[in-house]
């Protein structure tokens, strides 16, 4: 499983209604035009994944919570949290049908691209099955069962009568409770984004975890957080962090060594490190 939490994403906690156990989970899909782009930039189905939910939190007729899905699956193979784990979907999940199954969208629509891959469909499986660990039910439907729409439009609803087989090739694997930040790339961040353009980004999943690390032991503003650039008031919490494990002088000057950000990451819980 290829999994991309909403601290990679930048996302605060869901602020969806809890409900820890459904019948089962139902497949959705996007229901307008999806950018055949998505099939060769990973970027851009995170970009997708984004508007997603800024459009359901700018529905004001609606009042969405959050992302109407638990999770959403790309063409590359990559689960995409949404609402997440014991969260109701829907607007603000008060209706029976948003009650009875969890969602999951696969990222395709009905003009453009139109046809789940195998990456897409193991993804959305993959998803099936950690709610499944998590309290959903064993029944599969698409989002046209019980309620009139095309929702999940024509091949995903297909595969959904099957049974949503998993495909061949696409091998479960158990999520790692922890994500992975790339420590070459945190420290070309910090040494990149303070100088740079307003806005500049580096490496917006690892660096929003590193400051969601920051804020959780309140070396960080959480009001500083989430805009993946690892700009210079970042540089000074970590800065603050090392000389908090005993770093002096040029070793605490806020770019990330392996040890502190082994630390950081052990102690809060949010991630472990690669070098």
């Amino acid at each position: 499983m290829k999994l991309v939490t909403r601290a990679q994403l930048g996302w605060p906690a869901s602020a969806a209604p809890t409900q820890t156990s459904t019948k089962g989970v139902k497949v959705h899909y996007e229901g307008t035009e999806v950018s055949t782009k998505l099939l060769t930039d990973h970027a851009a189905c995170i970009a997708e994944w984004q508007a997603i939910r800024k459009s359901h939190l700018a529905n004001t007729k609606e009042n969405y919570s959050d992302i109407a899905y638990n999770y959403g699956a790309c063409p590359h193979g990559y689960l995409l949290e949404g609402r997440g784990i014991g969260k109701r979907t829907g607007a603000n999940g008060n209706q029976p049908l948003n009650i009875a199954h969890y969602a999951i969208v696969g990222l395709v629509g009905d003009e453009g691209l139109t046809q789940p891959n195998d990456a897409m469909l193991g993804a959305i499986r993959d998803g099936i099955e950690l709610l499944r660990q998590h309290g959903a039910g064993t029944e599969i439907k698409g989002h046209r069962d019980g309620y009139a729409t095309a929702c999940p439009g024509g091949p995903l609803y297909a595969w959904v009568k099957k049974g949503a087989p998993r495909p061949a090739g696409t091998t479960p694997v158990t999520p790692s409770t922890k994500p992975k930040i790339d420590l070459s790339l945190i420290i070309q961040a910090a040494k990149t984004d303070p100088g740079a353009k307003q806005g500049h980004v580096t490496y917006l999943a690892g660096t929003n975890l590193v400051e969601a690390a920051l804020v959780k032991l309140g070396y960080l503003a959480k009001t500083y957080a989430g805009d993946g650039s690892f700009g210079s008031t970042t540089v000074t919490a970590y800065a603050k962090w090392q000389y908090h494990l005993g770093y002096r002088g040029a070793d605490a000057n806020g770019i990330p060594g392996k040890t502190s950000l082994t630390k950081l990451g052990s102690q809060t819980g949010l991630f472990t490190v690669t070098a």
